[in-house]
């Protein structure tokens, strides 16, 4: 009996040697799962940064091609005599000028729900040129709006600009230390203090400070 108790007693607890590969076990999951979250948050900036320039290089082609602004290109018996994938494409006012002004860009609203109607309508992006309203702007990689604006920006950005709604801070740091300056006041890409969950549209309002991680942002290229 006294045996059998003894040999329980030995069999209780770890020891360091256990409890030394439990920690650097659970050290390395710890490690691995920071490690994919930063893999993860670095795939989503190229993704957008591709993005973003994709558009770009999708204006100029369809300007290449139709001689014509995507958004603005018209009239409507214009549009359909191209071809099927214009059925149902909407016609912009063809008076040479993309017009949607920076409360529009995330709403689909002025000549942006046209310009993404057109772009996907000639093959330049995917999806379904049918698509309207806020079903014709494209979604980006944190699961906000890409958009477009025509209007200034940032005080005195003007021309036409690609932009993306909720971007996290350390997000936006990345983007804009790719494509401009880093800071969203200045340069090529502007930001505009936005609210977690909400399409925020972008506005004229010059960012008042630099990037916070804590914050989310829309941004604005100028393509």
């Amino acid at each position: 009996m006294k045996s059998s108790i003894k040999t329980m007693n030995k069999q209780k607890g770890f020891t360091l040697i256990e409890i030394a590969i439990v920690l650097v076990i659970i050290g390395l999951l710890v490690g691995g799962v920071l490690q994919g979250q930063e893999l993860i948050e670095n795939s989503r900036v190229k993704q957008a940064v591709k993005d973003m320039n994709g558009t770009a290089a999708a204006i100029f082609a369809y300007q290449d091609r139709y001689g014509r602004l995507p958004g603005d290109d018209g009239p409507a018996a214009t549009l359909a005599a191209r071809g099927a994938t214009w059925a149902a494409v909407s016609a912009g006012d063809a008076d040479g000028r993309l017009e949607v002004t920076t409360t529009q860009a995330f709403t689909g609203a002025g000549e942006a729900q046209e310009f993404w109607q057109h772009l996907r309508a000639a093959g330049f992006i995917s999806g379904n040129p049918a698509d309207a309203g806020l079903l014709s702007l494209p979604t980006n990689a944190w699961g906000g709006f890409m958009g477009v604006t025509t209007s200034a920006m940032g005080g005195n950005l003007t021309g036409t600009k690609v932009c993306l709604s909720q971007v996290p801070g350390s997000a936006a740091i990345a983007i804009d230390g790719e494509l401009d300056d880093g800071l969203g006041a200045t340069g090529r890409l502007r930001a505009t203090l936005g609210t977690s969950g909400v399409n925020t549209n972008p506005s004229n309002a010059v960012l008042a400070a630099l990037y916070s991680e804590d914050n989310v942002y829309s941004i604005c290229y100028r393509i």
